[in-house]
């Protein structure tokens, strides 16, 4: 836990991440690198490495608020598809990266890339727009 991105190195989460909102026992960021409009990260409220680790009440709490949070992005970017990631190999916190995909957008038909390159980075205009968008739908 004392290096976790989520529970102790908030410079680090902060150059990759903007908070957004507490859900139900989640805390919901927006990815700064946005080649997929509207891709966020949502994280467990405590330290946790597995979703089995969480009771059978918690892990349906976690769930819904991961469905609350694809519904807010279907209403904020309409994609044709919301991916839903859980990649925990060298992070040991429960995170899901919620990922909106078009269908004439980058990696359409296949697994989300993390890090694209070249990466798409938006202005500060634009992070608000998206993050007001997305808060206003949860």
């Amino acid at each position: 836990m004392e290096n976790c991105l989520y529970c102790k190195n908030k410079e680090k989460l902060d150059s990759l991440m903007i908070y957004i909102a507490d859900l139900g026992v989640s805390k919901l960021y927006l990815f700064k690198e946005q080649t997929y409009y509207g891709r966020c990260v949502m994280a467990y409220k405590d330290h946790g490495v597995e979703l089995t680790d969480l009771s059978a009440e918690e892990s349906a709490l976690f769930i819904k608020d991961m469905q609350r949070v694809g519904k807010a992005i279907n209403a904020a970017v309409s994609p044709a598809k919301v991916n839903y990631g859980m990649f925990s190999d060298t992070l040991a916190h429960l995170h899901v990266h919620i990922v909106p995909k078009q269908k004439d957008g980058y990696g359409f038909g296949g697994t989300f890339e993390m890090n694209v390159n070249p990466p798409k980075y938006l202005s500060e205009d634009e992070y608000k727009e998206i993050i007001e968008k997305i808060k206003s739908n949860l």
